[in-house]
């Protein structure tokens, strides 16, 4: 049983097939999977996706790229949304300094306020990083983020970043990515981390494994993911499946 921790299945890219996208991931055996909203129209369809259906749970946020469109009336809606039993966690938040729509200091006021707002509600965070490593770090440890903890989303980075995000409580999750063949440092930390701090994800409709890099990802896919980090640590598939599901129903407070 795997459990895909990021997903978009609210985005237009499954407007024509989303029943038939998310029986495949049924039928990879996907029993689980958080979709993340992160501006006004997606995390309106999460909040659609988990009223309709029971493996699926919501993140509620605001993407750095968008971090200037954001208004105090959104940050009170992602506050009250906080209290539906099926969000499970806040974000995708954190900073992008790849796009340059939303200026930095913008992306880190928002990138703030949402730690804020988590440690209010009591739930643990999903974090963006693209590009920004060593600031995403230095606002995580300056808000005290280790209280709720969260998610290093689609992680690309060293070990020595992994072990300090870790040790302030956050799991390390890997994607699509690490399967590519080009992909050394993600394969390295794999290996390295401990297995109760590796989640694995989708980040679907982006970042598509290998074999089919290239196309339009989808939650079922979450199974090449797991194949890979298997390979790379010597277990089996069925192990790093049992592993991550239960770090993440743990995380997320799932039973």
């Amino acid at each position: 049983m795997l459990f895909d921790t990021h997903v978009h299945l609210n985005a237009d890219q499954y407007e024509e097939d989303l029943q038939e996208v998310i029986d495949r991931a049924r039928n990879e055996e996907v029993m689980n999977m958080v979709v993340v909203g992160f501006d006004r129209k997606t995390i309106q369809k999460a909040m659609e996706l988990v009223e309709e259906y029971d493996f699926i749970y919501a993140a509620v946020g605001w993407h750095p790229v968008d971090a200037i469109d954001m208004t105090e009336e959104d940050l009170l809606w992602i506050e009250e949304l906080a209290s539906h039993e099926k969000v499970v966690a806040i974000g995708e938040m954190g900073l992008d300094y790849h796009w340059d729509k939303s200026p930095k200091d913008i992306q880190k006021e928002v990138f703030r306020k949402q730690i804020q707002l988590a440690k209010r509600v009591k739930l643990p965070i999903v974090i963006h990083n693209r590009d920004a490593t060593a600031d995403v770090v230095q606002i995580l440890k300056e808000e005290d983020a280790k209280e709720v903890g969260g998610i290093m989303h689609c992680f690309t980075g060293s070990l020595e970043v992994a072990k300090e995000c870790m040790e302030m409580n956050f799991y390390i999750s890997f994607g699509g990515p690490v399967t590519f063949k080009n992909a050394k440092k993600p394969k390295e930390v794999v290996k390295e981390i401990p297995l109760d701090m590796l989640l694995i994800e989708t980040d679907c409709p982006y970042l598509t494994p290998h074999p089919y890099r290239g196309k339009r990802n989808e939650p079922g896919y979450v199974r090449f993911v797991a194949e890979e980090i298997a390979a790379l640590r010597g277990m089996s598939v069925e192990e790093v499946a049992e592993k991550t599901t239960a770090n993440a129903k743990k995380l997320f407070g799932i039973n």
